[in-house]
């Protein structure tokens, strides 16, 4: 997988797992553009909630590259629940899970080159939940809809497809003990385990690959338990 000169937007890519897929790209000779409400560090700074941010930072990118390769949409939606979670709050979730990936693709529709991807960043909290957490499902949900959307409409132009990742310790924490084996693979996930997987579904080895989501998440989603078993009853 060879990324010399290839231009990459990461959003929210300042800190934690888009900020490893942006370390990625750079050590494998990309250009990568990276936008992040966080002060911290030299990226192009900016909430992607406005709409006017997004069209100055397309701008900003389209005039410094002339064309765009691979758009990287992480950016961290608001997690409040149903209890807490204020109109403007889950307004807000949405604008930057789903609205500012659908306007950047927009934006960018006519400067993607030969052979460009989009790789969204969902959850596997598409599929399922804990309470309280409306406002950040609704937004993984919605980006994993808007990829199999895009990847139609972009048919023959840019293949689309999104990773939902489970629990990653940005910090690269080692768990043991029910924090590790309740993964099936025994372990819990880190950026990397999200990067390598980011890197490969740009890359030629994925041609025939768009519309899909991969659930990277140690296998937990998969597996089926019932009261009593593992050790779990419910009370």
């Amino acid at each position: 997988m060879k990324f010399d000169k290839k231009v990459v937007v990461v959003t929210g890519g300042a800190n934690g797992i888009g900020k490893c897929i942006a370390e990625e790209f750079a050590k494998q000779g990309a250009f990568v553009e990276v936008i992040d409400i966080a002060e911290n560090g030299e990226h192009y700074k900016g909430d992607i909630s406005k709409k006017e941010t997004l069209e100055a930072f397309a701008d900003h990118v389209i005039n410094k590259h002339g064309h765009i390769d691979y758009l990287i949409n992480n950016a961290l939606p608001l997690m409040k629940g149903i209890d807490e979670c204020s109109y403007e709050e889950f307004e807000y979730a949405l604008a930057v899970g789903v609205i500012a990936p659908f306007y950047l693709t927009k934006l960018f529709a006519k400067h993607f080159s030969e052979n460009a991807a989009i790789v969204n960043i969902a959850s596997s909290r598409n599929r399922m939940s804990q309470p309280q957490t409306e406002s950040y499902t609704a937004a993984k949900g919605g980006i994993s809809a808007l990829t199999h959307a895009l990847a139609v409409s972009l048919s023959g132009k840019v293949r689309v497809n999104s990773i939902s990742p489970g629990w990653i310790d940005t910090d690269y924490k080692v768990y043991t003990g029910p924090d590790a084996y309740q993964q099936p693979v025994g372990r819990v996930g880190n950026p990397m385990d999200i990067a390598n997987a980011v890197l490969f579904l740009c890359s030629d080895k994925a041609g025939f690959i768009t519309g899909e989501d991969i659930c990277i998440d140690g296998g937990m989603t998969k597996q089926m338990v019932y009261h009593g078993d593992c050790g779990w009853s419910l009370k």
